[in-house]
């Protein structure tokens, strides 16, 4: 019984680590492209745009989006998993750590440029690191798939529209819809793609990735 459980243990404690260093890059690239000012990822327009209603962080507003979102996707009977709880709990508090250690950038293409750029790299990185853990989708994937399973919808036109609502939504609310939310939705599936290459992680891909909403 011991030689059993000290291993799926050891397991977890390792998964969980490497699951947030994912998180922790997911995290940091809501929170440059969100410093950079020229539009941020899709689901924080509508997450920043929250935050500025009801005075609380983008983290926090993140947190609750995440858990709205589960529970929509749990009455569609989706199964998840612990990565799916970790990913709700986990990414906003490194978001809004970040935010607090990255200055604002205004006026200066260059550098807002930059950190577009390291924002794409980032969650590319940490897309496929936690991806990879295989602990279940992120509360939005789940979303996705549960519509997907239950309306003639294919996985590309339920995520299609689900992004675009999220975004108009988040846009009419004020949050900082931009061109950088276009380049960022242009470049972060090449870059998840490449990130997987380096991880060596092509036949995953094939099998299982359905892209993470940033």
């Amino acid at each position: 019984m011991n030689s059993f459980r000290k291993p799926v243990i050891k397991r977890f404690v390792r998964d969980f680590a490497t699951i947030q260093l994912g998180f922790a890059f997911f995290a940091f690239a809501i929170a440059i492209v969100i410093r950079a000012n020229i539009g941020a990822t899709s689901w924080a327009v509508l997450e920043v745009a929250l935050a500025g209603m009801v005075n609380i962080t983008p983290g926090t507003a993140a947190v609750m989006v995440g858990a709205t979102v589960l529970l929509l996707a749990l009455t569609l009977r989706e199964p998840i998993g612990w990565g799916t709880v970790a990913n709700i709990m986990s990414i906003g508090p490194w978001e809004d750590l970040f935010l607090s250690l990255i200055p604002e950038v205004n006026a200066n293409l260059p550098l807002q440029l930059l950190f577009l750029t390291v924002g794409v790299i980032s969650m590319s990185l940490g897309s496929a690191i936690y991806i990879g853990v295989n602990a279940g989708a992120g509360p939005r994937d789940s979303l996705m798939m549960a519509i997907a399973r239950t309306t003639p919808l294919d996985v590309r036109t339920a995520r299609g529209i689900i992004e675009s609502t999220v975004v108009l939504i988040g846009w009419m609310l004020g949050g900082p819809l931009g061109v950088g939310t276009i380049l960022f939705a242009i470049l972060i599936g090449p870059g998840i793609q490449l990130a997987f290459r380096l991880f060596n992680m092509e036949t995953y891909a094939r099998k299982n990735l359905k892209q993470p909403s940033p």
